[in-house]
């Protein structure tokens, strides 16, 4: 009987630790939440000689490694987070998110 009550008095401390590191983790997420970042969509890259970039002029056109319909690298700073499409907003361009990376593969990107 007195391993039982020991158990259960374990299992409550334990609970009560991870209550409080929720609460924790929770009031470290609202001092982030203010804080701004550059979110940016990345359609796709090139690499190009010096003389090729100094020839480039209205109408020229640069091929992406990238094809058409394939998702596009949004990135939160530079660092990946997401893929998604362009998708039309009013008059305005914007993104849906087709693919979100998991925040524990980001903060490992960091």
């Amino acid at each position: 009987m007195a391993e039982t009550e020991q158990n259960a008095e374990t299992q409550n401390v334990e609970e009560t630790k991870a209550s409080s590191n929720v609460d924790v983790g929770i009031e470290n997420l609202k001092v982030l939440e203010n804080i701004e970042v550059k979110l940016t969509v990345e359609v796709g890259s090139s690499e190009l000689k010096i003389r090729d970039l100094l020839r480039l002029n209205e109408g020229s056109v640069v091929e992406l490694e990238r094809l058409a319909g394939d998702p596009l690298d949004i990135l939160a700073n530079g660092v990946p987070i997401a893929k998604g499409e362009v998708v039309m907003v009013g008059e305005r361009f914007g993104v849906r998110f087709t693919e979100v990376t998991s925040p524990e593969d980001t903060v490992k990107k960091l």
